[in-house]
C-alpha cells in the first residue's frame, strides 16, 4: 500500500531499529515505547485490520507471535514476562492500518489494560 507507514518501513523507505526479521516479517522498536522494550512485528503482506484477515492469514498471523517470543527470549524477558498485544481499530488503539502485534516487556504489566 503506497501511504501505508509500515509498508514503507519494511520497503526501507523510513529508517527502523530492526530486532527482526524473517521471510514472513519484520520487527522493530516502537518509536513511542510503552516499556523498556516495545517493539512492533509487521507481516510482509499487507492486511489493514485483524478484520480483514482471511483463513490463509492464520498461519502468519501465528508467526507474529512465534517471531515476538523469539525477541523476548533473546533480550532476556522470556522467564520475567512478557505481553503480546494486537489492537483492531481505533477504539482498540490502532493507529497505523496494517496488522502489527506489540510486544512489551522489562516492567510490571497491570490487568486489566487500558
Amino acid at each position: 500500500m503506497p501511504d501505508c507507514l509500515f509498508c514503507k518501513i519494511i520497503e526501507g523507505k523510513i529508517p527502523a531499529t530492526v530486532v527482526h526479521k524473517d521471510e514472513h516479517c519484520l520487527g522493530f522498536l516502537d518509536i513511542n515505547p510503552q516499556a523498556p522494550l516495545h517493539a512492533l512485528f509487521v507481516p510482509f503482506k499487507h492486511v489493514a485490520t485483524l478484520n480483514d484477515a482471511t483463513v490463509e492469514d492464520r498461519e502468519m498471523l501465528g508467526h507474529l507471535m512465534f517471531a515476538a517470543a523469539k525477541v523476548a527470549r533473546e533480550k532476556g524477558f522470556a522467564d520475567t514476562g512478557y505481553r503480546t498485544v494486537m489492537n483492531c481499530n481505533r477504539e482498540a488503539g490502532q493507529t497505523v492500518f496494517h496488522v502489527h502485534l506489540h510486544l512489551l516487556a522489562g516492567r510490571p504489566m497491570s490487568w486489566p489494560p487500558g
